[in-house]
Order: structure tokens, then sequence, then C-alpha cells
């Protein structure tokens, strides 16, 4: 990547991400939504929209915006979209987040809040589509990767659409009123969407290629990596219109889904083969902490599958489904993202800070920008209050959940320390720290 153009605002995507995701570990802690109110309340979505939103989307738009160019090997179509996009994105969902705190009484407010933040995330996700959807159209045909993201790309689309049906029925206006029973059967639809394709299916196209390009790794098995591809389109597809279909029949909802997830399970058994077969070809025989964690969240995505398949061959699916979700969106989604984020930050400072200086003075590596030993305590109790706050959820034992995820935020803290001490090059042997021409770079800006 030496020359390759860097998102300016790719860092402020993850600071604002990383901001929501500590507020909302906080109000867990506190006892805000779920398993202390209903897990369909309005307290419990202000938690759901802040770390599906708030901390996975915008983390996720700003890995893309960096990415997604190295992915298809174009320049990003529209740089000059991307704070716009985050401004509207972070708008939106405060705007979003008040509504529902109206919903559930906790100040008076208008009822438009919720269609109006939808709509300001809307137009959000529209640049932010639009920009890498025009990025990789200029790229056909896709590389295998690509295609992931182009498909996740399609089911925010949906979870955009699902989410401001939601916020028109639950503002009472009149518009709403003509789908009184779209909350019961359209939220499978709108998670699937949401959680399976726009995060989950995007993530798994984005960890190829990150995790072959920080292993030092050939690429994948081909036929694995298609078949991963197509069991997850037909995952998503059979769930989503099959769903869809459905709910204007009202009937047959359950079909499609066990269908979906017969698809999905698939997906992912061909995924996490190809993924561990990157582990074994790789090059760097030493892993790295970004990639051993990585390895990891891995291993919650497989304990995730094996929970949900046992949860409904024993019935108990719909009174479990929040340890569930919490697994799938701690345990894999946010422990994926935080392992990388750990090496994406420092490579991206490396690049900005020591790039242009490259052969003419020397330069640190960009291990060197970071102190793995320290940093490995705060992932360890990351997965350990993941995986323990999962149990909790299990035995409905709240105020152990609470506890679990007091360690979880911890550990956030501890992680974001290192995420800001790589972007001061605090890590780094003054002789190299900053040699002649090297700059320091700003803490939440890059130099493109």
């Amino acid at each position: 990547m030496i020359g390759t153009s860097l998102c300016k605002w790719a860092i402020s995507y993850f600071a604002v991400a990383i901001a929501w995701l500590l507020l909302a570990e906080a109000l867990i802690v506190i006892g805000f939504g779920f398993p202390n109110h209903d897990i369909g309340g309005p307290d419990t979505l202000v938690i759901v929209h802040m770390i599906s939103i708030g901390w996975l989307s915008t983390v996720l738009c700003g890995a893309l915006f960096q990415f997604v160019p190295v992915l298809v090997a174009r320049p990003l179509y529209a740089e000059r979209w991307t704070l716009p996009a985050l401004a509207l994105l972070t708008l939106g969902l405060t705007v979003l987040l008040a509504g529902f705190l109206v919903l559930g009484g906790h100040f008076n407010g208008p009822p438009l809040l919720l269609p109006l933040g939808a709509g300001l995330l809307t137009a959000g996700f529209a640049l932010v589509v639009a920009n890498l959807g025009m990025t990789l159209w200029s790229a056909r045909p896709l590389p295998g990767p690509a295609r992931f993201v182009a498909g996740g790309l399609a089911c925010i689309c949906v979870t955009a659409t699902f989410g401001g049906l939601f916020s028109l029925v639950l503002s009472g206006t009149a518009i709403g009123a003509q789908w009184p029973d779209l909350l019961v059967s359209g939220v499978p639809i709108h998670a699937i969407a949401g959680l399976g394709g726009w995060l989950t299916f995007t993530a798994m196209g984005v960890s190829y290629r990150l995790l072959a390009m920080f292993m030092l790794a050939p690429d994948g098995d081909a036929r694995l990596g298609r078949l991963a591809w197509l069991a997850g389109i037909a995952a998503l597809a059979v769930g989503l219109v099959g769903g869809v279909l459905a709910l204007g029949r009202m009937t047959g909802l359950n079909v499609a889904l066990l269908l979906a997830g017969a698809a999905a399970l698939l997906s992912l058994a061909a995924y996490g083969r190809d993924v561990l077969s990157l582990y074994r070809t790789r090059k760097r025989r030493a892993l790295e902490l970004n990639t051993g964690m990585s390895l990891v969240a891995l291993a919650s995505l497989a304990a995730a599958a094996m929970l949900g398949a046992t949860l409904l061959a024993t019935g108990a699916f719909s009174s479990h489904v929040g340890a569930l979700v919490f697994l799938v969106a701690f345990g894999w989604l946010t422990g994926l993202v935080l392992a990388n984020l750990y090496k994406i930050v420092p490579f991206l400072t490396w690049l900005e800070t020591y790039g242009p200086v490259m052969g003419r003075a020397p330069t640190p590596r960009v291990q060197d920008l970071v102190a793995e030993r320290r940093a490995l305590k705060w992932f360890v109790l990351f997965f350990a209050g993941s995986w323990t706050a999962t149990l909790m959820l299990l035995f409905d034992t709240a105020l152990g959940f609470r506890i679990a995820v007091a360690v979880v935020t911890l550990a956030t803290l501890g992680l974001s320390e290192e995420f800001i001490r790589a972007r001061r090059l605090a890590d780094v042997a003054e002789p190299l720290r900053l040699p002649t021409g090297a700059a320091m770079p700003h803490l939440l800006v890059s130099r493109n």
C-alpha cells in the first residue's frame, strides 16, 4: 500500500464509533435496557442501535472507505462525500435515539423524531452506498472479497428501508398505521439484513483481504471462497425475499428463516475453513496480536453458530435470542473489529508518517508503533468478559451480565488508549520517532 492515498476521515470514523461503543457499554453496566428491561422495549432499542449503527456500522464504513480501493485497485469514487456521510450518520443516530427515549417516557418530545432520525440515517447510508458502490462498479468483474462487500451494501439498503418503516409505525403516523403487524413480522428481516448481511457478510469479505495482507498469506481457496459467497447470498436471498413474501401473506416466515439458517451455516463453514487455510499457509509464521485475536473472534463466530443451532433444535431460540445476538455482536463482530483496528490504526499511522520518507531515512516497523504484551491483557479481558456475559444471559443472571460487561468496558477503554498511543507514536523509540521529513500525525484526521 506504499503510495496509496489514505482516506482523510477514516480515523475520525473509528474515533466516533469507539465513543458510541463506550457509551453503550456504560449504559448496559448501569442497567439500562435488556435484560433489566424488555428486549423489544425503547430502552433496549437505544442500546441495540448504539452498537449496530453507532459502533459497528460507523467503524465498518471507515474501514471500507480505506480498504475497498485496496480490494479493487481503484481510487475511492468521492473522498469529499465521506465527511458529510459521517455527519449524517452521527446526527441521524442521535435524533433516532432521542425518539426512542421519548417513546420510553424519559422526556417529552415530538413524535416525528423517529422518522426524522431514520431519514437522516438513510441519507448518510445512501452516501456510503453510492460512494462504495461506484468504486466497486468501476472495477467489474469484482474479485472475491469485493463481492462480499457488494452483497453487504445491498443488505444495508434493505435494513435502512425497514428501519424507516418501523420509525413510521412507532411514531404513530397515519402512514405507519397501515402496517400494524410490521413490527412483529418485519423485525427478523431487519435483523437478518443488518446483522447477517451488512455487518457479518461485509466483515467476512474485508477480513479475507486483511488477514491475507497482514499474515503475508496467499489468496484463499477460490472454490471455498465462492461457496461461502454463494451460500451466503442464498441465505440472504431466502431470508429477505422469503421473509418479505411471508410478511405479505402473514404466514411461512419460519420456513424461510429455517432455510436461510441452513444456507448461512454452510456459508460460515466454508468461510471458516478457508480462513483457517490462510493461517496454515501464511509466510509470517509468528502470529501478531491482531491475527491471533482475530482467530479468537472466529472461534466466537463458530460458538454463535453452534449456539443458534442448539437453541433452534431445543425450541429455546426465542427465550435466549438476546444471548445469541450479544455473542454475535461482541464476541464475533466487536472482537474482530477491535483486533483489526489494533493493526489498522498503527498501519495507517505508519503509512502517513513514514511512507513519505521511506528510503531516505531510517524508519521503524509497523510493529514498533504498538506494545503487544501490554495490549494482550485488554484482549483477554474483552473476550473473557464477552463470553461470561453471554453465559449470564443464558442463565438469566442480570447482575452477573452487568458485571461482565463492566469488564468488557474496562478492556475497551484500555484498547482505546492503545489506539491513541499508536497515533501519538508514544511507543516508538526516540531515534526513529520522527526522522527528518516526517511529521507527527493528527490524532483524528489523516494527511492524504
